[in-house]
């Protein structure tokens, strides 16, 4: 199953019971499987050296058993650049990203930094990264597992069987949208503005991306807008349609408005196959639609361009409440990791040993606070023994067998 676009290639499997996104960027496609890879950690804050450390351990052991090598290098991002660099997002980081064969970032931001100016907050260097990188397009996977389907906060009948993949949209819309700002008007009243802008051209990549994961999954779009009050949102509808009429024939369109999305997630959330929306949409969006499989901690995303590296990382946040406690679930950083090692270092069994010792880890039934429930049987452990479990299952268990990937560009 693939995507073409320009020079990099999306595919689509299901694997182990986790339900990802398959991108190849254009450097793994252009040469043949290597021995070395250049990688870009990039830790950030809160819980994010806790998880990153715990993925280390578990790389460590998978590099061990399959003779290759990642040359991990850390790079500052969010509330740390600030406080060592006064920069969000540092060149040398960004910099230090292009150059490398992929990217696996942790979490940002922080109590901390949270009354900084714009151009000083966590946040501000994310946005950074993805418009330099050129990463246009997120997939965020939210899909039920059999081990913790009694972890979501929802009712059992309605969670299980979820199978969402939400599109989102990353370097357009009101985050990007010139001019913005905080000015003051005749009276001395303080005004702030942002704007919501999307080229057609924008709206067309995202829509191609969206068209194909949905052909390679349920054969089933929503396509999530506001066009009943946004004009941005007419002309989003507009494209998505003649898009997926025009190239995607098999696939079934259909439209909702955002705040009845928002509310279908949580009443009915087996009616979604594949959604896709804007950047703010997205969003908030995703991060519901995440929550429908009970924790974020457990749920990696791939942010993508139309050409190099792409950047991996969990879906939660830098939560931190808890950072320093060893209380964080590393899982979601591990699978973002098997979804790095698929896409962009051409690995795919060794991604699928990492996704299988994932899931032995459940089967093992040990779960970090944030996936424990009361009466479950499982041992409550921390995010460093969590790693050091999978990271003994991956030098252990039976190596997975997974067919020729062929690829067509």
């Amino acid at each position: 199953m693939k995507f073409v676009i320009a020079t990099g290639l999306l595919l689509l499997s299901c694997t182990s019971g986790f339900v990802t996104p398959h991108y190849k960027s254009s450097s793994a496609l252009n040469g043949a499987k290597k021995d070395t890879y250049e990688v870009t950690l990039l830790p950030g804050d809160g819980i994010g050296p806790e998880i990153t450390e715990a993925t280390k351990v578990v790389l460590e052991k998978l590099c061990e058993r399959c003779d290759f090598s990642l040359n991990l290098k850390e790079a500052l991002i969010g509330g740390i650049a600030i406080d060592e660099k006064n920069d969000p997002f540092p060149k040398e980081s960004l910099d230090q990203c292009l150059a490398s064969d992929s990217v696996l970032l942790a979490c940002i931001g922080g109590y901390k930094w949270d009354t900084n100016p714009r151009e000083l907050r966590p946040e501000t260097g994310l946005l950074k990264m993805r418009k330099e990188m050129g990463l246009f397009a997120n997939l965020r996977p939210a899909k039920v597992l059999p081990q913790l389907l009694d972890a979501s906060t929802l009712k059992r009948e309605v969670v299980e069987g979820v199978d969402v993949m939400v599109v989102r949209e990353l370097t357009g819309d009101v985050y990007f949208g010139e001019p913005k700002g905080i000015d003051t008007d005749a009276d001395g009243q303080r005004i702030g503005y942002n704007n919501m802008i999307y080229s057609e051209s924008e709206i067309d990549r995202i829509a191609r991306v969206a068209g194909d994961v949905a052909s390679k999954r349920g054969g089933k779009l929503c396509s999530v807008d506001k066009a009943n009050v946004l004009d941005v949102s007419q002309l989003w509808r507009e494209v998505v349609t003649s898009v997926i009429d025009k190239d995607f024939p098999d696939v079934t369109l259909s439209h909702m408005y955002v705040d009845n999305c928002a509310m279908q997630l949580i009443r009915w959330p087996k009616q979604f196959d594949t959604i896709v929306c804007g950047n703010i949409f997205g969003d908030i969006l995703s991060d519901e639609a995440s929550m429908l499989v009970g924790s974020l901690g457990m749920l990696p995303s791939a942010s993508i361009g139309e050409d190099g590296p792409g950047v991996f990382e969990p879906c939660h946040g830098s939560a931190p409440d808890i950072a320093g406690e060893d209380k964080a679930n590393p899982l979601a950083m591990i699978l973002s990791a098997a979804m790095m090692l698929r896409y962009d270092l051409s690995r795919p069994q060794e991604a699928l040993l990492l996704e299988t010792a994932v899931e032995m880890a459940l089967d093992a039934n040990v779960r970090t606070a944030d996936i424990k429930q009361d009466n479950d049987k499982c041992k409550l452990i921390g995010c460093k023994e969590m790693g050091t479990i999978v990271a003994d299952l991956v030098e252990t268990i039976d190596m997975p067998s997974v067919e020729e990937e062929k690829i067509a560009v």
